[in-house]
This record gives C-alpha cells, sequence and structure tokens, in this order.
C-alpha cells in the first residue's frame, strides 16, 4: 500500500494528479516548561507533533477526495502557557493535494 503523506523531498507517485494547494494547523501534546530535559523533550514534542500532522494530512486526503499529499512546507514554533507553565510544538503544514 502506497503512503499518503509524502514529506518534503519524497515524491508522490507519477501518475498521481495535482488538485490544489491547502494548509493544515497541528498541535503536539503539552510538556511541563523545564529547561531540564530540554532535548529529550523537544524530541518528544516534535515526534508528537509529527504524528498529529500525518494523522490530519489522511483526513484531509479522504475528506477532499485525493488520493496523496506532498507536504511542500511546514513551520514550526515553540508556544508557552505562562499560568500552567506549559509547552508544546505548534505547526503550520502547507501541502499540494494529488489524485
Amino acid at each position: 500500500m502506497a503512503p499518503v503523506v509524502y514529506w518534503h523531498r519524497q515524491l508522490p507517485p507519477i501518475q498521481a494528479e495535482p488538485l490544489d494547494e491547502h494548509t493544515i494547523e497541528a498541535d503536539s501534546f503539552r510538556v511541563p516548561g523545564t529547561i531540564a530535559h530540554r532535548d529529550e523533550l523537544w524530541d518528544a514534542c516534535e515526534h508528537g507533533l509529527t504524528s498529529e500532522a500525518v494523522q490530519r494530512l489522511q483526513q484531509e486526503v479522504d475528506r477532499l477526495g485525493g488520493s496523496c499529499a506532498h507536504v511542500l512546507d511546514e513551520r514550526i514554533e515553540v508556544k508557552h502557557d505562562v499560568a500552567s507553565d506549559e509547552a508544546w510544538l505548534h505547526g503550520r503544514f502547507t501541502y499540494m493535494l494529488y489524485r
């Protein structure tokens, strides 16, 4: 079974017909806003964000009647809630929908 999501340099199948460019947003889970174990927390958030983005992209491909999506651009930023002292990653992904 062919993948539904193709990232940056991965190319969708040659027979796929481009339909339109779209954008989705996704968030990772929240982690304590501490500097202890910062690298491990970043890696966990990045993995969570990627998983959430793939799930959202698959839903959008189904909803829009496509066969796959090719991620063209991503913007990732760190969010921080001072009141709860939690941090998370927020991503904005631009993709081309194919049929």
